[in-house]
């Protein structure tokens, strides 16, 4: 059974990464006005840029529930379970501050604050008006990006790769720029994304502390579909 220290040090790089973001986000919301944020890290706008993130963000609205629906079928159910606890966990959370908060996003925020800024916005992309804080897709970005790092290092893992830490800075880079692609294309604030990396990765972290107590059980190790056996029998 993998303890809480031990998922610390073997998934440091993207954790230690993920805390870098959050700190060097923090900075620049307590150091520049949120508007002049925005305008900063949205203004860089090219067409192969708009085509990149109009479609790489769209990635997180269906990527992690098939990718949860693959470890519930093919992996052990206990990989499964944590996936969709991850994901819905932090999906549900995000929702809640979401309506609680209920945040204007840029499009609503500048038209009422700064009314001369034109935003540079993607053709094609529908704009949502409120409910802002925090990045729901960011989130989703995240959590998953934490799941397979930790499925990764996981004791049931059969062979350890010596590019381990390169992947989870892969992962890392893929999940902040799912979450740079909602500032990119001004659905949301530097903030809301702050929020969502933060909802990510914390209430993964808690779904694996809770479930992770269960790695020896039998139902945890159970597969529906068993590759592997498949493969050897037909040998």
């Amino acid at each position: 059974m993998m303890s809480m220290a031990n998922v610390w040090n073997k998934n440091k790089i993207f954790l230690t990464l993920s805390l870098i973001l959050l700190g060097v986000l923090g900075l620049a919301l307590i150091c520049i006005p949120k508007g002049e944020l925005h305008l900063l890290l949205c203004d860089r706008h090219t067409p192969a840029r708009d085509i990149f993130y109009r479609y790489y963000t769209t990635v997180a609205e269906w990527f992690p529930y098939l990718v949860c629906i693959a470890l519930l079928l093919f992996s052990r159910i206990g990989n499964g379970v944590l996936g969709c606890a991850c994901m819905l966990g932090s999906a549900l959370t995000t929702q809640i501050a979401k309506h609680i908060i209920n945040a204007p996003r840029p499009v609503t925020w500048f038209a009422a604050n700064m009314p001369d800024v034109q935003l540079p916005l993607v053709e094609g992309v529908r704009m949502n008006a409120w409910f802002s804080f925090p990045s729901g897709h960011t989130t989703s970005f995240f959590s998953l990006a934490f799941v397979v790092c930790v499925l990764l290092t996981s004791p049931a893992t059969s062979h350890r790769s010596p590019t381990t830490g390169l992947i989870q800075i892969l992962l890392f880079v893929l999940a902040a720029l799912g979450g740079y692609s909602r500032i990119y294309l001004s659905q949301h604030f530097a903030m809301d994304v702050f929020g969502g990396i933060l909802v990510g990765i914390f209430v993964s972290v808690v779904a694996y502390a809770v479930l992770h107590r269960f790695e020896d059980k039998k139902w945890y190790n159970y597969r529906l579909f068993n590759l592997k056996k498949q493969k050897n029998t037909k040998k």
